[in-house]
């Protein structure tokens, strides 16, 4: 279910945002899919929240989207700080953005390869050093991950189409289900984020104290 979070910072100029739920761990077969719906929501400089919340409404210095690998379920997270008059609005927005993905407006054809090229085109550049070689065989390893995982990828990228990445994006994400943390000055920001309406709203201590009050 969606939930919100507040921790008070008093006098915080911006607020942190935070905002996901779980996914699938890192050895899936949507694997490929799943980075570029990322790269073209929230992954790349052009993507729909950055540009929405950066370069459209002038709230935040940047705003991103990142599944963390794990071996098994692991987050989907929106990241973001913003003036602290505008965080109950920026959160309105990201919701916005992660329920039209999902659907009356999927990623489109346009976004897609752009995506494509940064997942791919990057590829032999991250790859120059013996550190970054290692480094993708750990996490051959540490995620059971097909030995030719890293050879076949680039391939599957370009194989992508706009259907698969919709259908992706309505297996993987989940709009009603997001839990929000919120770090700012809740003097200022609550009632506003209260009035959202996006969950139960709950004050956490910033230290370790008393439970959760609503």
């Amino acid at each position: 279910k969606a939930e919100v979070f507040l921790i008070d910072k008093p006098g915080a100029e911006q607020s942190v945002i935070i905002a996901g739920h779980v996914a699938p761990p890192t050895n899936n077969p949507r694997e490929p899919a799943i980075n570029a719906l990322n790269a073209a929501l929230g992954g790349m400089f052009t993507s729909r929240i950055n540009m929405n919340l950066r370069e459209d409404k002038h709230w935040s210095y940047g705003a991103r989207t990142m599944f963390l690998d794990a071996e098994h379920q692991r987050p989907f997270i929106t990241l973001t700080s913003v003036q602290t008059d505008k965080t109950s609005e920026s959160m309105a927005e990201i919701q916005k953005e992660l329920t039209a993905v999902v659907g009356d407006r999927p990623i489109t054809e346009e976004e897609l390869e752009k995506a494509k090229s940064s997942l791919t085109l990057t590829l032999p550049g991250s790859r120059e050093t013996r550190f970054a070689l290692g480094t993708d065989m750990e996490r051959i390893i540490t995620y059971g991950l097909p030995d030719d995982y890293f050879l076949t990828y680039p391939e599957k990228v370009r194989a992508l189409t706009p259907a698969a990445i919709a259908d992706t994006a309505k297996s993987i994400l989940h709009p009603g289900s997001v839990t929000w943390v919120i770090v700012g000055d809740l003097s200022k920001i609550k009632a506003k984020v209260e009035a959202l309406g996006l969950g139960p709203v709950s004050v956490v201590a910033a230290e370790p104290g008393p439970s959760a009050t609503r």
